[in-house]
């Protein structure tokens, strides 16, 4: 098989999810980058927290595969491979959308819900409950940022 965006030869392959995945996380002083290394459980070793992944690892490997077969038929279909890529990463940007929706929801049903339960919109939720959801705010505005 030929790599067609390289061509040269390759041997087609299975993703593999048995080993930490490596997820970049910015630019460094000297203009490379770091990267922060995750298990498949999601535990960021750098940290030690877990981290929610926004696809499954089957949804990870169905998109791959689907890219992987766009990519392969390159040679034989050039503009159908290239089509191809475009509704993966049509559907992907979707499902992207859908994944991020849910986690703020998710994140925003974590400090507002008390609050609410309480009827007292805007009344002062536990300061560690608010400190927890900032973090995660955040942790998800800076994995969006470095994709």
């Amino acid at each position: 098989m030929t790599d067609a965006t390289t061509g040269r030869g390759v041997e087609p392959r299975e993703p593999a999810r048995s080993g930490p995945t490596v997820a970049p996380t910015g630019g460094t002083e000297h203009g490379g980058t770091e990267s922060r290394v995750t298990t498949p459980g999601g535990i960021d070793t750098e940290s030690g927290r877990e981290t929610t992944p926004l696809f499954t690892h089957d949804e990870s490997d169905t998109f791959e595969l689907q890219l992987q077969h766009a990519v392969s038929g390159f040679v034989d279909g050039p503009r159908a491979a290239v089509e191809e890529a475009d509704h993966v990463l049509e559907e992907l940007t979707g499902r992207l959308t859908e994944a991020v929706a849910q986690r703020r929801r998710t994140l925003r049903g974590s400090w507002q819900s008390r609050d609410v339960a309480e009827d007292r919109p805007g009344s002062s939720t536990d300061t560690e409950q608010l400190r927890l959801a900032l973090r995660d705010y955040r942790e998800l505005a800076e994995r969006l940022l470095h994709i």
